[in-house]
């Protein structure tokens, strides 16, 4: 199987009835692919952070066979950041804070080893981001999945 993942891979402030954590490894690209390789191989990410995302968490995707090629760094800049508040059910939640940072422009490019991918998860970005990826398939894939969520939609 060929996952193409495209999203965030960021930094997320999290409170929570029970507490709150700062600045810890956040995503939606991180969390697809980290998820997916607990069941597959040929996970190919496509994201982009700052030169402030941490090396180490990029080796240890690395080290769950995920092809981080796709994962463009931006020397100088800083990485997608969001902080949000989850209620008493823990289902529902406040979007705080969206620091887009190096997502501002993105407009992402794919390794030709992604083209041909045949699973496509597209992760919380813009709908433009999102299209730019579909576009640069060969070929019609055999399944496409979206994500969003308020960001996006109200903006």
């Amino acid at each position: 199987m060929s996952l193409l993942a495209l999203g965030t891979v960021a930094f997320d402030t999290i409170q929570t009835p029970f507490g709150k954590v700062e600045r810890v490894l956040g995503g939606a690209a991180t969390y697809i692919v980290w998820s997916a390789s607990y069941f597959t191989d040929g996970i190919n990410l496509v994201s982009i952070a700052g030169d402030d995302f941490p090396k180490d968490e990029i080796r240890a995707l690395e080290e769950r066979g995920i092809d981080t090629s796709g994962l463009e760094i931006v020397k100088g800049e800083k990485s997608f950041f969001w902080e949000g508040s989850y209620h008493n059910n823990l289902n529902t939640r406040q979007t705080l804070v969206t620091d887009l940072n190096v997502l501002d422009g993105y407009k992402p490019i794919l390794p030709n080893a992604y083209k041909d991918s045949k699973y496509i998860m597209l992760g919380n970005l813009s709908p433009d981001t999102q299209m730019m990826v579909l576009d640069q398939l060969n070929g019609k894939p055999s399944f496409v999945c979206l994500d969003t969520m308020n960001y996006w939609i109200e903006n």
